[in-house]
């Protein structure tokens, strides 16, 4: 693949990264990822942010159709997480910068990954400005979105923000641009990004979007560190009205439920609970932790309403996955949901109780009594079940009107 002109001046040089379905090492990434950099050419040559040091070697192919790299005056380091700065050691040795720009904290944080004795870092920070020639670069801070060290690029003079992690997907693909791609599996590529890494940060997205509208800039694309980028006004109006959507987290009426099981008998109370959610009039999806990793589970959280969890007791406590995808659910800070329990257990029954503590830490409506069983369900168990789940509809159905209704 050859580097593309993302603007008369600015090239695409990154990495498509078609094999890496193990995003950071916590996240599903199904359809891969891109490291995506960029170069201004101009009277000072300008190197936006880097790849991941695996694929160096593709970078340095791409930034070499564009311009010799010792031509590189200025490097401008958005972000130092290894996936975007990985290569910056080499490209130091390389380009010999006149200057390296980052922010106070982005300061810090390369320090923590490099020897950076004798290298020319600038710090800047919201407001300052570097001109490149025919261009300004622009400097906004953008901290914890979703580091402390980020921060966006803006060039006036193309109506571009390189805004590093913030509007990104991990979507490995020969497209560059977002509307040369399916926009359903934009959509999701867009949703899973957002619930698996910025949710927790939403209330600094929501800050950072008020504040890119009180600057007033003129934006015809963003171009994100990782997937397609967003060339034409439409499209910047999509991916920040999006945001905006996803940073309130207004519960969708629909619901999640996950659980595991041993003897089957947990997994009989999930499906009663999804009867009881379809006659209240809510859709729901049945998502068994044997098969579905903790990512997937968030990811269709971006457009569920409630969670409803389940597990049989085990050691006094709930099964393994079940633990897993909770405390994973917790970190990432969900806001605005209901929730429920259900399980089964044998000489103990821990596990609803459990359960329910993680909702509740959670902030999480809990309308419905939680269920449990012993052993196997019986009919009144199974009716207990579908009762939750109609409570729970009923709840979700009040509470999305509310919203919607205020």
């Amino acid at each position: 693949m050859n580097a593309v002109a993302v603007k008369k001046d600015l090239f695409w040089i990154g990495s498509v990264n078609f094999g890496c379905l193990d995003f950071h090492g916590y996240s599903l990434a199904p359809r891969g990822t891109t490291y995506n950099c960029y170069v201004l050419k101009d009277q000072k040559n300008v190197l936006f942010d880097t790849v991941q040091a695996p694929h160096t070697e593709e970078m340095l192919t791409r930034l070499k159709q564009v311009i010799e790299p010792e031509k590189i005056d200025y490097i401008v380091a958005n972000h130092l997480e290894p996936d975007h700065a990985g290569v910056l050691p080499e490209l130091v040795k390389i380009c010999r910068p006149e200057k390296i720009f980052c922010s106070v904290m982005g300061e810090k944080s390369m320090r923590g990954y490099f020897n950076t004795e004798g290298w020319p870092v600038q710090t800047v920070k919201t407001g300052d400005v570097v001109n490149t020639g025919a261009h300004n670069i622009h400097f906004v801070e953008t901290r914890m979105l979703h580091w402390p060290d980020s921060m966006f690029s803006y060039i006036p003079e193309e109506r571009l923000v390189i805004s590093n992690d913030a509007f990104g997907q991990n979507i490995a693909s020969s497209e560059r641009f977002a509307d040369e791609l399916n926009r359903a599996a934009l959509i999701h590529g867009i949703e899973e990004y957002y619930y698996n890494i910025v949710l927790p940060f939403s209330p600094q997205v929501l800050k950072t979007l008020d504040m890119i509208a009180g600057l007033k800039l003129d934006i015809e694309m963003i171009a994100p560190d990782h997937g397609l980028i967003f060339r034409n006004k439409d499209d910047v109006d999509f991916i920040l009205k999006k945001y905006r959507e996803l940073a309130e987290q207004k519960p969708g009426k629909k619901a999640l439920i996950c659980y595991d099981t041993m003897w089957h008998s947990t997994e009989k109370l999930a499906y009663h609970v999804g009867c009881g959610l379809e006659e209240a009039g809510v859709p729901y999806r049945i998502m068994p932790l044997k098969n579905h990793h903790h990512s997937e589970i968030m990811t269709e959280l971006a457009g569920c309403g409630a969670v409803v969890a389940g597990s049989p007791t085990h050691n006094n406590g709930i099964m393994p996955a079940v633990s897993a995808v909770l405390t994973y659910m917790k970190g990432l800070r969900p806001q605005n949901r209901i929730g429920g329990a259900f399980g089964s257990f044998g000489w103990s029954g821990e596990a609803v109780k459990v359960i329910t503590e993680y909702l509740e830490a959670m902030r999480m409506e809990i309308p419905g009594q939680a269920v449990k069983c012993a052993y196997r369900p019986a009919p009144g168990d199974l009716e207990a079940a579908a009762a939750l789940g109609r409570t729970i509809g009923k709840a979700l159905t009040a509470k999305c009107e509310d919203l919607r209704h205020p």
